[in-house]
């Protein structure tokens, strides 16, 4: 089986966030990155079905030159080989023109399965993935928690709202989205860090693959949200006054 998966480099999680001069996007000067979290799982799942049904994975990514070091961590970890698109200031480039940019590259490769995380730590949109379903003409499936793979088809475990899950089974080839948790991510070897300097990396561009990056979306201001405390006295009986309580962490704190 022919596993291709999207990877992402995004700010470490434990970065300090700092809002840059222009105020449209934060400060990169001393921030270090690592793989989208959600993406890390997506990986972790191709390498595991690769070792049950054998096959090759494919990490695919696109980013700028200090993309590199997550591709070598894919690697590391066992990805037999990557496509770096390189390209500067895709933040600029909303999920669409990013979706048509990975779907040409993905293209190249006709790869059996196609996955990718949830979504990105950064942005979030929780869209790419499906987009470039489309844009292949695949079949997908998104949350994904478990995939089983079978002649020509796979069988997915989907998580639904309120504890609830779908099974489907899709043909081949399609593209998952892959929930994070689904599995435990490996760390990678001494042995896996070795062999993944010489593992092949191949460089591609934008404009190589016939695709012009555009600005769907303006982000016009980034800012840290209002930080604000209140007291509420809440009245009546004590009765009352725990439903009250119950509503208010419900409907407005949303931790029940």
């Amino acid at each position: 089986m022919k596993i291709l998966v999207a990877i992402k480099q995004v700010p470490s999680r434990d970065s300090q966030l700092k809002t840059s001069a222009s105020g449209t996007w934060i400060d990169s000067t001393d921030l270090t990155y690592e793989i989208n979290e959600p993406d890390a799982y997506a990986l972790e799942e191709a390498l595991q079905l690769r070792e049950k049904h054998g096959g090759e994975v494919i990490a695919l990514c696109a980013g700028p030159d200090r993309a590199a070091s997550s591709i070598r961590e894919a690697l590391a970890k066992g990805a037999d080989r990557a496509v770096h698109i390189v390209e500067d200031n895709l933040e600029a480039a909303d999920s669409f023109h990013l979706g048509q940019l990975l779907a040409k590259a993905i293209a190249a490769e006709t790869p059996d399965l196609v996955l990718t995380g949830l979504q990105s730590d950064d942005f979030g949109y929780g869209q790419t993935g499906v987009v470039v379903a489309e844009l292949l003409g695949l079949p997908h499936a998104t949350i994904i928690m478990q995939v089983e793979a079978a002649d020509g088809s796979i069988r997915v475990k989907r998580e639904l709202e309120d504890g609830w899950f779908q099974h489907i089974t899709l043909p081949l080839p399609a593209v998952l989205t892959i929930q994070s948790g689904i599995n435990k991510l490996r760390y990678a070897t001494l042995m896996g860090i070795k062999k993944a300097r010489t593992k092949e990396v191949k460089a591609t561009s934008a404009a190589e693959l016939g695709v012009s990056l555009q600005a769907g979306v303006t982000i016009e201001k980034v800012y840290a949200p209002s930080r604000s405390k209140q007291t509420v006295m809440l009245e009546g009986s004590p009765q009352e006054q725990a439903a009250q309580l119950v509503e208010k962490l419900q409907r407005e704190v949303r931790v029940l």
